[in-house]
């Protein structure tokens, strides 16, 4: 078999209008058929959503409320997945990372229905859950339908909006360290994949000032994108082209500064300066945040000095496997503060 080889596995049917969550039960109904479903979402949209959700889907509801993206509440859900024709995940990232990788463990359909727009794993086949035994994504299968009501999500707190913008512009320079393994170690380099994360990437740093307004059509073109996104995950059968070293940045905080600021505020930050390591546009990419509010300081995410400066130097530690510009500048602490400090981070 080529060593090159990789599977491709993509969402089979997406919805994105205003109003559309009245049409879940149509939706969902190849898999759910007359057995149970299985709603994996947190405790306020499930309050929010449960009559809309109950008047669409005729069959029997399981609600498991979501706290945390943790093994905990997937084997939560995992546990009340038996004999259920699927699992729905409705809500932010924790709710849809849950249901989807308990989804992928109990080899049922999983439906993403996102009620923000904070990262891209509403569509990719990764999943971000805390104690695994590895502080980044693990690798499930992408939903087999994506449900996204744009009204629903216009919603939304800002902050998660933003957050989605982020994570979106972090494709920049995931890329680029894709293209960089692929010159220096030979890594299998898909250019398609790349392609179109750079477009969802451009989606943002081109229109940031039409995003930034967040109104409906403003959200719909930032919810495509982040779909758009997840898509080219599976294209490439893993998350390069759209997970580099500002994601390494970001899951290294995560261990320094547990529950500190928002995962693609943070990816954002690392973009920043990965940027400016690349040397491409990191005044661009800065610019583009300030548009869709999201915070360009170690200060606006709430972040310390020595954290972003010890994850500057220590992120390249998280995945060996991957290489990035960071394994390949090998940043001690006086070049990772003069980085930081010159992109106005810290």
């Amino acid at each position: 078999m080529d060593s090159r080889a990789h599977l491709m596995e993509l969402p089979t049917r997406v919805l994105i209008g205003e109003g559309v969550i009245n049409q879940l039960g149509n939706f969902i109904k190849g898999s759910a058929g007359r057995k149970r479903v299985v709603v994996a979402s947190g405790p306020r949209v499930h309050s929010k959503v449960r009559s809309l959700v109950e008047a669409s889907v005729k069959a029997r509801i399981d609600w498991v409320d979501v706290d945390a993206p943790d093994m905990t509440n997937v084997r939560r859900v995992m546990g009340r997945a038996a004999g259920a024709g699927c699992v729905v995940g409705i809500g932010g990232g924790k709710s849809v990372d849950v249901g989807k990788l308990a989804a992928f463990r109990k080899n049922l359909d999983f439906y993403s229905v996102p009620t923000s727009a904070s990262h891209d794993g509403i569509s990719s086949p990764f999943a971000s859950i805390r104690g695994l035994d590895r502080p980044y994504s693990a690798k499930a299968r992408p939903p087999v339908g994506i449900l996204a009501d744009v009204e629903v999500i216009s919603s939304a707190p800002q902050r998660l909006l933003s957050a989605g913008c982020g994570d979106l512009v972090s494709k920049l320079t995931a890329v680029k360290d894709w293209q960089l393994a692929h010159r220096v170690t030979g890594e299998y380099y898909g250019g398609y994949a790349a392609s179109l994360a750079l477009m969802s990437a451009h989606v943002v740093v081109d229109g940031s000032r039409r995003i930034g307004r967040f109104d409906r059509e403003g959200v719909r073109r930032l919810v495509e994108a982040l779909i758009s996104s997840g898509v080219a995950a599976g294209i490439a059968g893993s998350s390069r082209p759209c997970s580099g070293s500002e994601h390494l940045f970001s899951h290294y905080l995560d261990l320094v500064a547990p529950g500190v600021g928002l995962h693609g505020d943070k990816c954002g930050l690392g973009t920043i300066m990965m940027a400016n390591l690349h040397r491409i546009d990191w005044r661009g990419v800065r610019d583009a945040l300030l548009n869709v509010h999201s915070p360009v300081t170690a200060e606006g995410v709430g972040l310390g000095e020595d954290e972003v400066v010890e994850a500057l130097v220590r992120a390249s530690t998280i995945r060996p496997d991957r290489y990035t510009i960071l394994s390949h500048r090998k940043l001690d602490r006086k070049a990772a503060e003069s980085l930081a400090s010159s992109t106005g981070v810290i």
